[in-house]
């Protein structure tokens, strides 16, 4: 298997950008989920989930903070844009400053019985893992946004893969598949939304997409590289 594209989100729930090469450390690609909108009344960090909204925004990563920018271009700059824009108050605060608390509803047809959970230090990833890998025979006919993967690979293999990898300078550390959720059936430019795409996932695939690793020793990912077992 190959890198065949290389996503980062800066903003969590946020769409995302592409990139040819990226440095990882033990928090994933640099700027990966480094960031993310809090709602100021309840304290809890905002994703995709509880407001769909995020995923109609992208960001780019950049010195400070994060470029913001919704589908008709329109950049938000700060937080009083974005809280005109979510119609409440919101902040947009850093991973390195603070943990988060997410949401997520077990029940995904009628959206109740959330669930929460805490962040790790240092990044707003869902869980311990801190990059993740997908290849094209998984996602098959469905769009790889909906699925915020951070390494597209070509061919296929990655439920096969285990303990450590090397990718470009960087080796990783496969943790364990990743379960999916109602963020997957999100509307997002371009994407209606699609109760379908889990219930073909949990069908299909035990409610499983991509997998997830961490970062046992930094270094550079690019386009074309190989993930290789050591």
């Amino acid at each position: 298997m190959r890198v065949a594209e290389i996503w980062r989100y800066p903003v969590k729930s946020l769409g995302g950008e592409r990139l040819t090469s990226a440095d990882v450390d033990r928090f994933g690609i640099t700027g990966d989920r480094g960031w993310a909108i809090f709602d100021t009344q309840t304290g809890l960090a905002l994703t995709g989930r509880r407001q769909p909204e995020l995923l109609m925004a992208s960001a780019r990563h950049a010195v400070g903070r994060p470029t913001i920018s919704l589908a008709d271009g329109t950049e938000l700059v700060n937080d009083d844009d974005l809280s005109a824009w979510l119609g409440h108050p919101v902040e947009l605060r850093s991973a390195a400053e603070t943990t988060a608390t997410f949401e997520n509803p077990m029940n995904v047809e009628n959206e109740s019985d959330w669930v929460r959970w805490e962040s790790a230090d240092g990044t707003f990833h869902d869980s311990g893992s801190k990059i993740s890998l997908v290849s094209h025979n998984s996602l098959g006919v469905h769009d790889r946004r909906r699925f915020r993967i951070n390494l597209i690979l070509d061919g296929g293999g990655e439920d096969d893969l285990v303990g450590a990898v090397q990718v470009g300078t960087a080796e990783l550390t496969i943790r364990k598949p990743i379960d999916r959720c109602i963020m997957v059936t999100r509307a997002q430019p371009g994407l209606p939304r699609d109760l379908d795409v889990l219930k073909q996932v949990i069908r299909e695939r035990n409610n499983l997409m991509g997998v997830g690793a961490i970062i046992s020793a930094d270094g550079t990912i690019s386009t074309g590289d190989f993930v290789t077992t050591m």
